[in-house]
């Protein structure tokens, strides 16, 4: 029994070591093959690195504000007893918007203008009694301090009046109606929006790395998703007195025209701002960078005499990209201008590897 199952361990110890030799057998034959087979050559797209000369520019996200924008409210509480305008349309300045009740006030300064009138009378005739010496100092002053008054007083129910009658501080466009005819507002109620929409404010910010580079005059486009892909000019007006701490960014405003009313206050769109001072860089197609955690890098093709062969192998390079163009990407390091690299079929490729460039162009 214990014969038979020797025989048994010593048959399966032979079968499987033969499975496992063969197969290592086949393994370091083929590897031996490989070995002495010549390394594949991949087929890649090339582009030469070149100078450039760029109008620097800073891109940033951008909003629009009004020159002039207020919420039209009142300042003394009353019942609305006229509305004269319509939601929507433009108005001049002067133009009259809302009446507040004002009948308490008319006859107030019906009162008052009576009591300016007997004030004058009795002003006139001390003046005449004092050249006759008839009336003293004392009653002119008197006389004289009573008129003052009301007319004083006069002014102040003309000033009350012309609060009353509320009217549009400057020529804009108005929004949509927040009153009612017959309703009681309350000092600060707003009753309609006023924006002037000829020039426009565009506000954003930018990197205080960007600071000295920037200055009132400079150029600036304006583009917005709400206006396809017209273009709006303007120049730098003013910039931010301080850089905000938390950001590190500094407040930049321009201001462009606005000749169609095609734009409106509180649109957003993009700001670029160019200077005219020109700066030469080196230039690679976007595609040409592979963008990693560890490092951005391309491919460099380069010639290699291997065997007394001419060989093409690209290598990786390191570099630093900056502003990207029309689909051109400035290199801040890493290449020279005639440099070749890999504009297609980098994803294959491994270091130090052979290729055939099947196209090749200039960056």
């Amino acid at each position: 029994m214990k014969k038979a199952f020797a025989i048994v361990i010593v048959g399966l110890v032979i079968l499987f070591g033969g499975i496992f030799g063969f197969k290592a057998f086949v393994n370091h034959m083929m590897h031996k093959a490989m070995s002495h087979a010549p390394a594949p050559v991949f087929s890649v797209s090339a582009a030469k690195v070149t100078g450039q000369a760029w109008h620097p520019e800073y891109r940033a996200v951008a909003s629009l504000t009004a020159l002039k924008g207020t919420a039209i409210s009142t300042q003394i509480a009353g019942n609305v007893t006229a509305i004269h305008f319509h939601s929507g349309e433009e108005v001049h300045a002067g133009t009259l918007l809302v009446q507040i009740d004002n009948t308490n006030q008319l006859a107030q300064l019906a009162t008052d203008q009576a009591n300016l009138h007997l004030a004058a009378i009795n002003l006139h005739r001390t003046r005449r009694l004092m050249a006759t010496r008839a009336a003293s100092q004392s009653q002119l002053d008197s006389a004289q301090a009573a008129f003052s008054a009301d007319q004083a007083q006069v002014q102040n129910d003309r000033a009350t009046l012309r609060k009353l009658a509320i009217r549009a501080p400057f020529t804009g466009h108005l929004g949509i109606r927040k009153v009612s005819l017959g309703q009681y507002l309350t000092p600060g109620t707003e009753i309609v929006d006023l924006q002037s929409w000829n020039p426009l404010h565009v506000d954003f910010t930018l990197p205080q790395s960007d600071l000295a580079r920037l200055h009132v005059g400079t150029q600036m486009q304006f583009t917005s998703n709400a206006t396809g892909n017209r273009v709006f000019q303007g120049t730098i007006t003013a910039l931010g007195s301080t850089v905000d701490s938390s950001t590190r960014q500094i407040q930049v405003q321009t201001t462009l025209s606005n000749p169609q009313d095609v734009l409106r206050p509180g649109m957003f769109g993009e700001a670029l701002v160019i200077r005219h001072k020109l700066e030469h860089v080196v230039t690679v197609p976007a595609s040409a960078i592979s963008y990693n955690t560890f490092g951005d890098y391309v491919y460099v093709v380069h010639s290699e005499n291997r065997n007394g062969r001419a060989l093409q192998i690209a290598t990786q390079q390191i570099v630093h990209p900056g502003e990207n163009r029309d689909g051109q990407v400035a290199i801040l390091s890493g290449l020279k201008a005639g440099e070749m690299v890999v504009t297609e079929g980098q994803v294959k490729l491994s270091n130090n590897r052979q290729v055939r460039i099947e196209h090749s162009g200039k960056a």
